[in-house]
This record gives C-alpha cells, sequence and structure tokens, in this order.
C-alpha cells in the first residue's frame, strides 16, 4: 500500500492568533488520523517553533515550505535543512510553482534544495507542473520529465524513496480552476510509469500528491484516482472545516 498524505501549504499567511485557533480545530477535529494516511502542515518560518509546540502529541506532522540549498554561510536570508531539523519538521516542499516562477529558482536549484533536504533527514516534497502556455502548446509531459530528470540526474531515482511528489498544475493554483479528476489521474500516471521505467518497484509504492485548488467538495472524487496518493491544500488549509474534511476522504 502507497503512503496517503494529505499536507496543508499556509503560504505566507498566518499569525499567532491565527495559528492557535487553526491548530486547536484541526487537532480536535482529525484526532482519529493516525500514521497512514498522515496530515502535515506546512508553515512560514516564524511559526515552526509556535506550531512545532501546538502538535506535540498529536499525529499532525510539521514541514516548512522551502530550504536553502546550502549547510551554512554568508546567505543572508536562508534557512537551512538543519535548522528546520531543530523544529522537528519531517516535510519540506521543494520546487514549488511559486519559487520556480516568482523567485527564478531553476530545476537545478530545486534539485540541489531537494539534495540538502535530504541529507538533513528531511522528506521533500517535490512540486512539478506545468502552466497554462505549456499545457496549450502540449508540453506538459516534457516540462514535468525535464523537472523530475533534474532531480534523478543530481540525487538519482532511488533518492525518490524517501521524498514525495506533488503535481501542481500551475494554471489551477488560486484561480478556482481546477482539473478534472481525469486529467489530474493522466498526469498523475505519467509520472509513475515514467519512473517504473527506471525503477518499477519504488514507482509502484511512490506517493503522488495533487496540487491543484483542492477543496472538501472535491478532494474525494479526486482521491479515488488510482494514482493520486493525496494533496497538498493551498488556501483550503487555512479554513478548518475544510481541511479536516479533505483529510477524512483521504481515509474514504
Amino acid at each position: 500500500m502507497r503512503k496517503k498524505l494529505v499536507a496543508g501549504n499556509w503560504k505566507m499567511h498566518g499569525s499567532l492568533e491565527e495559528n492557535s485557533t487553526l491548530l486547536n480545530a484541526l487537532v480536535k477535529g482529525i484526532p482519529e488520523l493516525e500514521s497512514d494516511p498522515s496530515c502535515a502542515v506546512c508553515v512560514p518560518y516564524p511559526y515552526l517553533a509556535s506550531v512545532q509546540s501546538e502538535l506535540q502529541n498529536t499525529n499532525i506532522k510539521l514541514g516548512a515550505q522551502n530550504v536553502s540549498q546550502h549547510e551554512k554561510g554568508a546567505y543572508t536570508g536562508e534557512v537551512s535543512a538543519s535548522m528546520l531539523n531543530d523544529f522537528n519538521c519531517t516535510y519540506v516542499i521543494v520546487g514549488h510553482s511559486e519559487r520556480r516562477m516568482l523567485f527564478g529558482e531553476s530545476s537545478q536549484v530545486v534539485a540541489e534544495k531537494y539534495v540538502a533536504a535530504q541529507r538533513a533527514g528531511l522528506v521533500p516534497i517535490l512540486c512539478v507542473g506545468e502552466t497554462l502556455e505549456q499545457r496549450d502548446s502540449d508540453v506538459t509531459e516534457r516540462v514535468i520529465n525535464d523537472q523530475l530528470s533534474a532531480v534523478i540526474t543530481l540525487a538519482g531515482v532511488n533518492s525518490l524513496e524517501k521524498a514525495i511528489v506533488a503535481y501542481e498544475p500551475v494554471w489551477a493554483i488560486g484561480t478556482g480552476k481546477t482539473a478534472t479528476p481525469q486529467q489530474a489521474q493522466e498526469i498523475h500516471r505519467f509520472i509513475r510509469q515514467g519512473i517504473a521505467a527506471q525503477n518499477e518497484k519504488l514507482a509502484a509504492g511512490m506517493t503522488i500528491l495533487y496540487g491543484g485548488s483542492v477543496k472538501a467538495s472535491n478532494a474525494a472524487e479526486l482521491f479515488a484516482m488510482s494514482d493520486i496518493d493525496g494533496g497538498l491544500i493551498g488556501g483550503a488549509s487555512l479554513i478548518a472545516d475544510d481541511f479536516i474534511a479533505i483529510c477524512k476522504a483521504i481515509r474514504s
């Protein structure tokens, strides 16, 4: 059985008071979730300590939204993987489309961050996906293959055994648009088959999340697809009732 996961990406949202209210609701609302399927929240750096404290003795895992490719040094404003370890992070997102597009992170830089995360014992959630222009130009598979290849070239295909891949169609993030379950499944199958060509056993057990405007209303239908193993959730992860419903949908 493949590991199931619902991971919330809070992006640049939250405050100490808002976070506490949200986490209290999550802890009360999904106490039955055990290690598999699992639930996680990936929070802004300043809140790692407070969220770590609030999640003690719960089954909700903690993650960060980004990490430096560098271990230490004169990199003002950066945060290393070893620093994330100090807060008992389990996951860290690497290569989110917003990092690629807004901050110019190349696939090579993403691969280096992926390696840095794994070196520190963190599980990278590696994001791949295409823009609307790329989809309309029928180059979706080529784009995703190139993004995955950069990581495999640097870290080796077997590194994916200790990673999670998240397919996020950029055109469906924060736009209100959502790929149909069939569209999402098609790309998830493409990703799994591409890895299977190099390591069939690894591909069969690899967790692939969908990250394109998952909501409480469409989660169950998306998660019913044979190659979708959960979700990387944006806006809905900030609404307790919605995120609880999505976490429960992965169990159905």
